[in-house]
């Protein structure tokens, strides 16, 4: 998982939860003062982030985590920890056994 992959996921998910143009988030963009995110927003995020990649984040954690890099940099990090199984979606991802018998 590549940082661009971290970031693409938090940007699309903060522009459809927020409503706001997803080339105005950038890795600086803060969630409060910029993009005026409240708890339940970023509930959502952490929620969307822990689902996506595995990762487990604290109320302590999520609290010092301001900026959408901060974010990135959080992911990147923990993913890191737990291993190559820690990439985005892994459980949407369709192994051939899963998508049915062929029956000619």
């Amino acid at each position: 998982m590549t940082r661009e992959q971290v970031f693409s996921l938090i940007r699309a998910h903060l522009a459809d939860e927020l409503e706001v143009d997803p080339g105005s988030i950038q890795e600086p963009t803060r969630f409060r003062e910029d993009l005026e995110a409240d708890s339940l927003d970023l509930y959502t995020l952490v929620q969307e982030l822990e689902d996506s990649y595995g990762v487990q984040i604290s109320d302590e954690q999520a609290a010092k985590i301001l900026t959408v890099g901060q974010a990135v940099d959080f992911v990147l990090a923990s993913a890191g920890e737990h291993g190559p199984s820690a990439t985005p979606n892994a459980s949407a991802t369709a192994s051939p056994a899963s998508q049915g018998t062929d029956t000619e």
